[in-house]
């Protein structure tokens, strides 16, 4: 076989591609990581300063067997780096009975052993009067095992610690095309061609750019912070935990308390999946106004109403949603010299490090920890007869 750079190339070094370049350094492979920026940078869709962890995954049944696996692997990496990037202050889902949210979390709890506490309404509004209006109807789930990770910190220590396990590491340099060749990979920068054996291509919103067969949809997606209108204490993250709350039109709030900022950060779901118009990313508008927030503020003034309703800051993230918004994840085409990972569809930073490693054991031949059937890139490529 003819000389290479790498065993493997991991092209996008986000939440995915430093878990995967993570789980590759951990299994002593030759592995070089390209990143079109500067790792933990806030240009795409692993910032923000925290992200929802939990276990009970209504969004897919398959889904709750990784995140158990990623959070094994989250404290695996917080001890290998020495900082905290996890914080299990617990969750709580708001909504109707019957609804997917709710039905699903309750029956994932009951067949996956997951502990989970059902609150009425009563209950509801004693322990946590800071929700206003729950319908009568409504219920809560009350997850003790959920919480938030720290994004940025996250990204930052799983290049780190792959760095010091023998991975090499490219930063502000950018991958703009990927040509398959015979036995290997050639991964084409401004400045310099690298060939590889398997690249695992891993950047997100960009990823159309490099695999255009796919059908992805960027969102653009405001990041907001509100100032509390109260004593600080009610909405500390450990009396205000992480929350998503079913509104009564089907549209959900989420949020959590203040962590690590005097702040709380929340935002809305539409019903169903919100689809603005397609953007390509590096035209991404990141400016801000009114609109990015209003209709939130009239959510929040009427749900929360100990929180201002105005926001003291507004950021912008990008997400990247497939038609079934599940996640892509394998070879494309078949093409074992190929794999993409993409399709976070605004679930996916709490499973990094399983995905990580179900990237990492795909590339090298290793039977997945964690089977992931339904994420099969080809499922969008294959024609139907």
């Amino acid at each position: 076989m003819a000389d290479v750079d790498a065993d493997i190339g991991v092209v996008g070094l986000g939440a995915w591609g430093s878990a995967t370049l993570w789980r590759l350094a951990h299994r002593g492979v030759d592995v070089l990581g390209f990143e079109r920026f500067e790792p933990g940078h806030a240009l795409g869709a692993s910032h923000g300063g925290s992200r929802m962890f939990r276990l009970s995954c209504y969004e897919h049944r398959g889904l709750v067997a990784l995140a158990k696996r990623s959070l094994q692997l989250w404290r695996e990496l917080a001890a290998a780096a020495g900082v905290p990037l996890l914080d299990l202050s617990g969750g709580l889902l708001i909504g109707a009975p019957a609804g997917r949210m709710i039905s699903q979390t309750l029956a994932n709890a009951r067949d996956f052993d997951l502990d989970v506490e059902r609150l009425d309404v009563t209950e509801l509004r004693r322990r946590f009067p800071q929700h206003e209006g729950v319908p009568a109807e409504h219920v809560g789930v009350w997850e003790p095992s959920a919480g938030l990770l720290r994004p940025e910190a996250a990204v930052k220590a799983a290049v780190a610690v792959s760095a010091r396990l023998g991975a090499r590491v490219c930063p502000d340099t950018r991958v703009v095309r990927i040509e398959p060749v015979s036995g290997a990979v050639l991964l084409h920068t401004p400045t310099q061609t690298f060939r590889v054996r398997r690249a695992i291509v891993a950047v997100g919103a960009w990823c159309s750019a490099l695999i255009p067969r796919l059908p992805l949809r960027i969102i653009r997606k405001p990041i907001t912070w509100f100032a509390l209108q109260g004593p600080p204490g009610q909405f500390s993250v450990e009396r205000f935990p992480m929350f998503k709350r079913e509104c009564a039109d089907g549209r959900v709030l989420w949020g959590c308390g203040a962590y690590d900022s005097a702040d709380v950060k929340l935002g809305l779901e539409a019903k169903g999946s919100w689809v603005p118009a397609e953007i390509d990313p590096d035209l991404l508008d990141r400016s801000t106004s009114l609109a990015d927030w209003e209709e939130l503020g009239r959510v929040v003034s009427k749900a929360l109403p100990g929180v201002r309703p105005v926001p003291t800051r507004v950021s912008v993230c990008m997400g990247t949603h497939t038609p079934d918004n599940q996640f892509v994840l394998g070879p494309v085409g078949g093409d074992p010299r190929l794999i993409v990972a993409t399709g976070e569809s605004s679930q996916g930073f709490k499973h990094a490090t399983g995905i990580g490693e179900f990237l990492a054991q795909t590339a090298v031949g290793e039977a997945p920890t964690v089977p992931l059937p339904f994420t099969d890139p080809d499922r969008f490529l294959t024609k139907k007869p």
